[in-house]
């Protein structure tokens, strides 16, 4: 029986929608076509309003969604799934073409331990040393599914190859409904606030919308198993507010003089 949760994230404090600019250039870390709008659509929205490069970085292939399909076979539920994510990406205000894929097996991301997770390394930490962005969007480093916290280590690996690193964000998708209290930060670990993004809900909701092969009514019909979203799933993201986890300030390294 799954335990309750124990870390209220509805009583973190509430930012306003002008603090996102202050984030800077910025890159979003998404496992899959969906978490990007799902657990951070509406600062990828406020970004855009406020005139931030923001680039995407799409880790897995998508294709386990619906593994059984013959009419979408794994390339083409993989071109169909980037190709929602660019509507998604268009549909926040960013550019499409601002996206770095790196084609990780979906369902099997694997570590930066790995020979295809330390190029994955490689290949984010290429990114970042180009666009220098500010800040860094990564799904919650216990965000319960495995591949959310395979795509935590290979960016905390990547952080670490950097001699000035981006600030990181760690942003909610599957703990709404799945966590258990191991999941959830511990006294002192991070914290966290909460994003008022009821100025561009609307367009959250299309980027959503635009991962319809995700959705109820999926146009991938034959593949009785296949992965929707459930209602009860989407519904945490039609709330106008995004939760983020940062480390504790007294956790952060400590730059030397000299």
């Amino acid at each position: 029986m799954t335990e309750p949760a124990t870390f209220d994230f509805s009583a973190l404090p509430l930012r306003p929608a002008n603090y996102a600019a202050t984030l800077g250039p910025t890159v979003v870390i998404a496992p899959h076509p969906d978490d990007e709008s799902l657990g951070c659509g509406g600062l990828l929205a406020l970004l855009a309003q406020a005139g931030q490069p923001v680039w995407c970085v799409l880790v897995s292939d998508g294709t386990m969604s619906h593994p059984s399909s013959a009419k979408y076979p794994p390339p083409a539920r993989q071109a169909l799934r980037e190709t929602e994510l660019r509507l998604a990406l268009t549909e926040l205000g960013l550019n499409p073409h601002n996206l770095l894929a790196l084609n990780l097996p979906d369902s099997h991301v694997p570590g930066p331990d790995t020979a295809a997770g330390a190029a994955a390394v490689q290949q984010l930490t290429q990114l970042l040393r180009q666009q220098q962005p500010a800040t860094i969007l990564c799904p919650w480093r216990r965000d319960p599914h495995p591949d959310h916290w395979a795509t935590s280590q290979l960016v905390q690996a990547t952080l670490a190859q950097l001699p000035h690193p981006p600030h990181l964000l760690e942003y909610v998708v599957w703990a709404w409904e799945r966590a258990i209290p191991a999941d959830l930060p511990r006294p002192g670990e991070v914290t966290g606030w909460q994003l008022d993004i009821s100025s561009v809900l609307d367009a959250k909701q299309r980027a959503i919308a635009a991962h319809a092969s995700q959705l109820p009514g999926s146009c991938i019909d034959d593949d009785p198993a296949g992965f929707t979203l459930a209602p009860s799933m989407l519904a945490h993201f039609e709330r106008p507010v995004e939760v983020y986890l940062e480390v504790a300030e007294e956790q952060r390294p400590r730059k030397t003089t000299g």
